[in-house]
């Protein structure tokens, strides 16, 4: 990981890693609910990515409902849909005091646990990354979105309780991708985009900080997701030792590459449902080529989608995105 990391931040032709997972239920024939349901199905639809398209790396699927669910949150599944949490399940100081931290392998995360197993004993060409949500966005999801804004204010001792649990409970997860045989971890903190500065770096930041000297104690490599609009926070998402971040669609990639550290690996950020699950291949080709131009004399830049691309994206549009990248090295 480390040459991998080094090769990533070194001028040169690079391989993409959009956020993409999902769409290999068009390869393997599975809907998104069989497939985030079994482990084995995962390992098939991270594989069949794999086989398909020349990434960077093998990543696995971004669902942000797993931990929440393991904590007891109610989940809506679809067959083309990722799955979302449908409310929350903390209202009160003493309903989060009360609250259990699972153990780690609880609901559907042993499956997520055994898809990274099964396919990192397949793909040896390239690192293995697994998912997982941040610790704010976790928490959000438990006491939910909006409610959990007015706390951080009104009530935020009850935000830090749920916060200090969770941030335990995504330490042993990280962990345990590690026992798997995971060689690094995106960690997705979205909804941390919406607060203000000052509560980011009260509310988000020294947890996910937490996380980040985990993952580096078990010798993960760490990518901090955030697909907000994030533009305000960059100095202190910055200052997260992560070894890489990744942005969303949101923020203008030239000015974050200007604010982020050059030594590690800049992320972003064509749009995944405007250009690539909407557009055409043309589309896609155009949109690429013009982040490339903008971007690519950066070494540290890494093409990428700005969030999860959904699963019915056309494979076509896909096939551009990673044509167009190449096209433009080979100019």
């Amino acid at each position: 990981m480390e040459k991998w990391m080094r090769d990533m931040v070194s001028p040169g032709e690079k391989r993409p890693l959009p956020v993409l997972s999902f769409p290999g239920i068009q390869i393997t024939g599975n809907t998104v609910e069989e497939t985030v349901r079994s482990g084995r199905l995962q390992a098939e639809c991270m594989e069949a990515i794999a086989d398909r398209f020349d990434m960077a790396a093998v990543l696995g699927l971004m669902d942000l409902s797993v931990e929440a669910e393991a904590f007891g949150s109610p989940v809506r599944y679809s067959s083309q849909e990722v799955p979302t949490v449908t409310a929350a399940i903390i209202q009160e100081e003493e309903e989060a005091d009360a609250l259990q931290v699972p153990p780690v392998g609880a609901g559907r995360t042993g499956e997520c646990l055994a898809g990274i197993r099964q396919v990192a004993g397949q793909v040896k060409d390239r690192p293995v990354l697994a998912g997982m949500i941040g610790p704010y966005s976790l928490a959000g999801r438990l006491l939910d979105m909006t409610e959990i804004m007015i706390l951080c204010y009104e009530e935020p001792e009850i935000v830090e309780t749920v916060l200090e649990k969770v941030t335990g409970f995504l330490c042993d997860y990280a962990r345990a991708f590690k026992e798997a045989g995971a060689d690094g971890i995106v960690m997705a903190e979205p909804a941390a985009g919406l607060l203000s500065p000052g509560l980011f770096r009260e509310f988000s930041v020294p947890y996910v900080k937490r996380i980040c000297q985990a993952a580096r104690e078990a010798g993960l490599a760490l990518i901090y997701h955030n697909c907000g609009m994030v533009e305000p926070l960059l100095g202190d998402i910055a200052d997260i030792p992560a070894d890489g971040y990744s942005f969303g669609n949101a923020v203008d990639m030239a000015r974050v590459l200007k604010e982020m550290p050059g030594d590690r690996i800049v992320m972003g950020n064509i749009d995944p449902v405007g250009v690539l699950r909407s557009g055409t291949p043309e589309t896609v080709e155009k949109a690429v080529t013009e982040l490339m131009e903008r971007c690519g004399r950066y070494p540290n830049f890494l093409l990428s989608s700005g969030c999860d691309i959904p699963p019915v994206t056309p494979l076509a549009n896909l096939q551009a995105f990673f044509d167009s990248a190449q096209a433009f090295y080979g100019k």
